[in-house]
């Protein structure tokens, strides 16, 4: 057993992470302040909160390309929203963010289960049009923080036992991800879709509707998030966020989610979002330029699919010839 744990993906990947801020510690000793690491942990929540949500949808053998856009249209709504009604509580705010990326992961989900349209040509799609919407929504303008409401500002920066509220959401969404995965049967019919469709089938369950509700509580995690980028950063546009996409599908990658489906774990997910997170805090301070960062995370990610297909192929076993499967 213990032998087990200390060659599993989440312990290497967390003895990376450990090794990978001692390194950076030993150059820039500031970096492992207990403040600077909180600050790191806040900065990588939102992409913590979207890696869940595209782990769930990964795990069924599909991916969502448009959470960033669904996250930035999202944002500019409820900014717009805010500028307009100033005195509307934070609450309806949220609800409104939550219910608003819920309709745009449900649309995915239509046309993936419905439509049997291929997830990546859906969500490329959605994705060029949710970004199209922001710019017709706002007319291509800025909403700056000095048209926002205080109050729609300070809720994620709220501090907590010394961290902030977005911070908190992050560990909560974490917390709620692992009772789902392996405590309730939709967390459990995620795997099995994803780890063999034809045998969820004879089991009951609907492959289709499955994947629904992933792109669904993907878009209400995107959502969700979407509201907390802008309130924490203070400005809505339409290029918020651009980009996103590929940090978050690279967290589940790392994290070791398998892009075949079936595979991966919470825990994992979020050090592979911590690892990220870490490398973008961190390269900056050690006066390594953002296109090398690029280069980092894109190595990274093209390591860690290697290890994961390696892996996959370890524990395969042949149980019947290409023959016998024809017959």
């Amino acid at each position: 057993m213990i032998q087990k744990i200390i060659t599993s993906r989440e312990m290497i990947l967390a003895t990376a992470i450990v090794i990978l801020v001692c390194c950076i510690a030993y150059v820039f000793p500031g970096f492992i302040a207990p403040a600077n690491l909180a600050d790191a942990f806040n900065d990588t929540s939102p992409l913590i909160i979207l890696a869940l949500g595209q782990m769930i949808v990964i795990l069924t053998r599909c991916i969502d390309l448009s959470v960033a856009a669904n996250l930035a249209l999202t944002g500019m709504i409820v900014a717009m929203i805010n500028t307009q009604f100033p005195t509307l509580p934070v609450p309806i705010l949220i609800v409104i963010a939550i219910l608003a990326g819920t309709v745009m992961g449900a649309i995915n989900g239509l046309l993936t289960w419905k439509l049997d349209i291929p997830p990546i040509v859906v969500t490329l799609g959605t994705m060029t049009i949710y970004r199209g919407l922001i710019f017709l929504l706002s007319e291509g303008q800025w909403i700056n923080a000095h048209e926002m409401s205080d109050s729609f500002k300070a809720f994620p920066r709220h501090e907590i036992l010394h961290l902030p509220v977005l911070s908190w959401i992050a560990i909560g969404v974490t917390l709620l991800f692992i009772v789902m995965v392996s405590r309730t049967p939709l967390g459990r019919s995620f795997y099995a879709v994803g780890g063999n469709p034809g045998a969820a089938v004879y089991a009951g369950i609907d492959v289709g509707r499955t994947q629904f509700m992933a792109f669904t509580l993907c878009g209400a995690l995107a959502g969700l998030t979407g509201y907390l980028w802008v309130a924490r950063y203070a400005v809505a546009y339409v290029d918020i966020a651009g980009g996103f996409e590929l940090d978050v599908v690279a967290a589940c990658v790392i994290g070791g989610i398998s892009i075949a489906g079936g595979i991966g774990t919470v825990i994992g997910t979020v050090l592979g979002a911590i690892f990220l997170g870490v490398i973008k805090n961190a390269l900056p301070v050690v006066g390594i330029s953002p296109f090398a960062q690029l280069a980092i995370s894109g190595a990274a990610i093209i390591i860690a699919v290697a290890f994961n297909a390696k892996s996959s192929r370890q524990k395969g076993r042949l149980i019947l010839k290409p023959q016998e499967l024809k017959g």
